[in-house]
């Protein structure tokens, strides 16, 4: 018996998973985007929510895209961004996980996303998780091949209301096992004029409900940082500009200050 072809999700007028921006970067930061996008295959149609709903924050990381690009030019760093919608699978979680395609956002349904078979999820992870991630791996092997410093931030955003609450920060740093590169940009940070910075503030990284910084970081023991920025202060190129530039400021000085501090 012959096997079927594995299901499909991205057609070939479909975009590419993932993009890679300023490669050949030579900062030693590796810069990623894990909800950059909220493009949905062509094969999925907008899985049955609505025009609004896939240009909120549920879809994407609003603003990231282009802060990210715009810290990329500024650092002269590498930058590698997903270009599906979150909904559709999230790149920041284990497969398998229940919010990895949730059938619920926030207070959302998501029709497209219920009682998906095996094969279905497969298909995702395949077409769409693991491109983004093997760039990400590449990338880093080839920097430790060539003995390159790095550091990689993880950028994201958050919505300033969840479920009716109010979130007052401005950006927060998230860790797990290792804080050094976050506790040193919190503190850069909070000396900002006028700047509320959350300390794993409105998330934490875990095993469980993140996937990029602790394989890519944690099991590389390379310095790493989660860094969200609240969305309504980067919906805007204007305010886009204006966080790329901090971040453009307070990373390297960061990264200077461990290294000076290292031992030997």
């Amino acid at each position: 018996m012959v096997d079927a072809p594995p299901k499909l999700v991205l057609g070939s007028d479909d975009p590419p998973a993932v993009d890679i921006y300023n490669d050949n970067g030579r900062s030693p930061f590796l810069l990623v985007a894990d909800h950059a996008g909220n493009i949905f295959p062509r094969a999925l149609g907008r899985l049955g929510i609505s025009g609004v709903d896939a240009e909120r924050h549920i879809a994407l990381d609003i603003g990231i895209a282009l802060l990210g690009r715009i810290l990329a030019d500024a650092l002269d760093a590498a930058l590698i961004q997903q270009n599906y919608s979150r909904l559709v699978i999230d790149c920041n979680r284990p497969p398998g996980a229940a919010t990895s395609i949730p059938e619920m956002s926030e207070l959302t349904p998501i029709p497209g996303n219920a009682g998906l078979s095996a094969a279905e999820r497969t298909a995702r992870e395949r077409e769409i998780f693991r491109p983004y991630h093997d760039a990400i791996a590449a990338a880093l092997a080839r920097r430790r091949a060539a003995n390159a410093p790095t550091a990689l931030i993880a950028l994201h955003s958050f919505t300033p209301v969840f479920k009716g609450l109010a979130r007052p920060w401005h950006a927060a740093l998230l860790y797990h096992r290792d804080p050094r590169l976050a506790r040193a940009l919190l503190t850069l940070l909070r000396n900002e004029s006028g700047l509320h910075v959350g300390d794993n503030e409105p998330y934490f990284v875990s095993d469980a409900t993140d996937y990029t910084i602790p394989v890519h970081g944690e099991r590389r023991g390379i310095l790493h940082a989660l860094i969200e920025i609240r969305q309504d202060l980067i919906a805007e190129g204007e305010g886009q500009r204006e966080w790329a530039q901090c971040l453009a400021r307070v990373l390297p000085e960061a990264y200077r200050r461990l290294a000076a501090n290292a031992p030997g």
